[in-house]
Formats: C-alpha cells, structure tokens, sequence
C-alpha cells in the first residue's frame, strides 16, 4: 500500500519511534494520523488526531476503534521493557504486566482493528517485535519471553487476514535509540532509519522487516550450530 493518502494509527505515539513513525507518515502525505497515547496531552505533534488509548484497557480500545473507523494502517508500537529476570521471586507479576501490554495489548488492536481493515480494503499491521523475539538477554527476559509470544501472535494473524487483503508486518531491530533503552549500553539505531525501513516494506508488500544489523545477525545466527538462542545474547 501507498503511504501517501493513507488513515494511520500509531500506538505509543508520543515520543521515540512512535514519534517518529507519526512525523514521517505526515511528511509522505498521509491523510490522517491518529497519534495514540495513555494521555493525548502528550502528543506535541501538530497535524494529527490525538486519541486517549492504553491498549491494556478494553474500553479504551472499543473507544479507539469506533472514533477511528476510517483507519487503514495500524502501526502496534506501545510496549513496555521493565529489568526482568524469570527465576526469582516476583518475576510473575512483572511477566503478567509485560504480556499484558506486549502480547495481550496488541492482541487487542488486532481484535478491534482487523475486522475496520477488511472494511477499508484490507490495509495494513505493523508489530513492533525485535531481535529479542529469537534469543534471551538475562536483564530483559520478560520482555524476551513477550516479544516471541508477539511474533507468533503476528505469523497467526498474518494468516488469518489474508483473505481479506491485509498486509501484517513484523519488524525485529536491536536496540532502538530512544528512552526505553536509554541505560543500556549498545549500539543503537535511530528511530528515523528504522522508520524508514518499515515505510518501504509496507510500501513494497513485505511481511518481514529486519530493521537493522543486530537483526540480522540474530536471524542468520538462528541456523547456526548451536543456534544463536542457546549462546549468550
């Protein structure tokens, strides 16, 4: 599909590569942006549609999607990457908060939105998935744990809504340089680059985007001897 003339909704849109989604979608001609966030006061942007949206909250989603009916790319980008291990004590309560946003929030949107897509042509998802959904880093298991639940929740879907001419896209990058990473310490990429990738994949029909080189590295280490998600990370 074409970027430009397009209805899109990012969510996790005020700030990072949420932001930077947004500014692009606007500087190729989209139509309309909704810019989605837990407090649309955040939204700083100017030419776009701020909605009030926690993909963890039913209500709001059921909200999101009768206000922006009109929608023909959904862009699932909100998440959460709390320090994490899965051995120790609490570390349920801490998997239960992560899935409920990574993998049951975009569930969500793709309950809600899916069916508006058929509607509007078929359209296209974007899952904001990562390296991370192939291998374990010991300070973001969680996160790890989520991230691969999210990238077979985007392979079932991608075949669901195939009947109905709907592109789903998974995107798997390394660390992105934003504020959820900010205290980690490695390379990283700019959300502007990795945005740029995701735009020509939509626009060129691809279903996977390996954003940067971390993804690909982890990608090609999948059918290595071992394979790279029994090595350290």
């Amino acid at each position: 599909m074409k970027i430009e003339g397009s209805v899109a909704l990012i969510t996790g849109a005020n700030r990072g590569l949420g932001k930077a989604f947004v500014e692009r979608l606007l500087a190729l001609g989209a139509r309309k942006v909704y810019a989605a966030a837990r407090n649309p006061a955040s939204i700083r942007t100017s030419g776009v549609t701020p909605v009030k949206l926690d993909i963890t909250n039913p209500a709001d989603v059921a909200a999101a999607a009768k206000s922006c009916a009109d929608v023909t790319l959904l862009f699932n980008n909100a998440g959460i990457a709390p320090a994490s291990t899965l051995a120790e004590d609490g570390s349920l309560e801490t998997a239960r908060a992560v899935m409920e946003t990574n993998y049951f929030g975009t569930l969500r949107m793709c309950n809600a939105f899916g069916p508006i897509l058929g509607r509007n042509g078929g359209g296209t998802i974007v899952n904001m998935l990562s390296a991370l959904s192939w291998l374990t880093m010991p300070p973001l298991a969680v996160y790890s744990v989520s991230k691969s639940a999210e990238w077979a929740l985007t392979n079932a879907v991608r075949h669901e809504l195939k009947g109905q001419k709907t592109l789903v896209v998974g995107v798997h990058a390394g660390f992105i340089d934003t504020d959820m990473v900010a205290d980690f310490k490695a390379p990283k990429t700019s959300p502007q680059e990795i945005v740029a990738r995701i735009i020509e994949a939509i626009e060129a029909g691809r279903e996977e985007v390996l954003a940067d080189d971390t993804a690909r590295h982890v990608k090609a280490g999948l059918g290595a001897t071992p394979p790279a998600y029994l090595g350290a990370a």
